[in-house]
């Protein structure tokens, strides 16, 4: 019997002894029977190709509500990664989001060494750092809830890092916060703290890329809209560095290369929000408005 834990240290122990192994293995690989849906068609992250984006403009901006409130947030190291609770007042809708959510939690993906860390990589590149902001459907009073009784119940927003000369002076305080929460089970509490900090203003994220896909650990339930930014984050090689240094897993190995390879998009449409208008896919989108869904590319959502 596998636990979870179990099924990320045999995923994570692949991760740091063969690289190149990890670029083309998964734990959707292992379709390991406590956890089916990490063999599913509509599997999280994915190489997006610019190429291929289907343009739409009936993609809207989002509306962030809550996101310049200053805020105490725990931080918790779960064992294989750290998370950052939020509070229920920071809250998302637009988008063409089919409802309202509120924000559970955000986190990070990141490399060793200052090596590349994201999840998601724009024509096979794969950027320094990325950020999560997990946010679940109303009313759903969980995420276990909002994963298995709605195909969109989390949206989940990212951004890509890219890596700069200077100090991001807001990542301090991730370092700092993360670096008191190094082994297992440890918490502690960040004060008078604004997500606006970390994140751009809603007028710098018009544009984005939207697909239908999963959460990234087991067990990868298939029930995210997923948010991509165009906008990157900057972060400096000393702070991508020590960010990696930090945490330790349930192991008590370094907490490193905490990035899940990506799947095939199997069939699945990437859409891209603002830019020139292309009529099949203004209409799709809101024929999936209209009868209370979304479609792409033959998934109602």
């Amino acid at each position: 019997f596998f636990s979870l834990f179990s099924l990320l240290c045999l995923w994570l122990a692949s991760c740091h002894h063969n690289p190149n192994q990890q670029r083309q293995q998964s734990l959707a690989d292992q379709r390991q029977p406590q956890f089916p849906s990490c063999g599913g068609l509509r599997q999280s992250p994915i190489n997006i190709v610019t190429s291929k984006v289907h343009v739409n403009t009936a993609l809207p901006p989002l509306n962030f509500i809550g996101h310049t409130n200053r805020i105490n947030i725990t931080v918790e190291n779960l064992g294989h990664s750290a998370h950052f609770a939020l509070p229920q007042s920071i809250r998302l809708t637009g988008g063409a989001l089919p409802g309202h959510y509120r924000a559970f939690q955000f986190h990070f993906h990141w490399g060793v060494n200052g090596e590349p860390g994201s999840e998601h990589t724009i024509d096979g590149e794969r950027f320094p750092m990325e950020l999560h902001i997990v946010h679940i459907k109303e009313p759903y009073g969980s995420l276990a809830e909002a994963e298995h009784r709605d195909i969109a119940g989390i949206a989940l927003l990212a951004f890509l890092f890219e890596e700069t000369t200077e100090d991001n002076p807001h990542i301090d305080t991730v370092i700092d916060a993360l670096g008191r929460v190094q082994n297992n089970g440890s918490r502690t509490v960040i004060t008078d703290f604004r997500l606006s900090d970390i994140i751009p203003s809603a007028k710098e994220l018009h544009s984005y890329y939207r697909y239908v896909g999963s959460m990234t650990t087991p067990g990868c339930e298939q029930a995210v809209a997923w948010t991509l930014f165009h906008k990157t984050l900057p972060i400096s090689n000393r702070q991508l560095v020590a960010i990696a240094q930090q945490c330790r897993f349930w192991t008590g190995q370094p907490m490193t290369d905490i990035f899940r390879p990506t799947q095939p998009l199997d069939g699945r449409v990437v859409y891209r929000s603002m830019a020139s208008s292309l009529l099949p896919d203004v209409i799709l989108l809101w024929l999936g408005v209209f009868c209370g869904g979304w479609i792409y590319h033959g998934i109602e959502i």
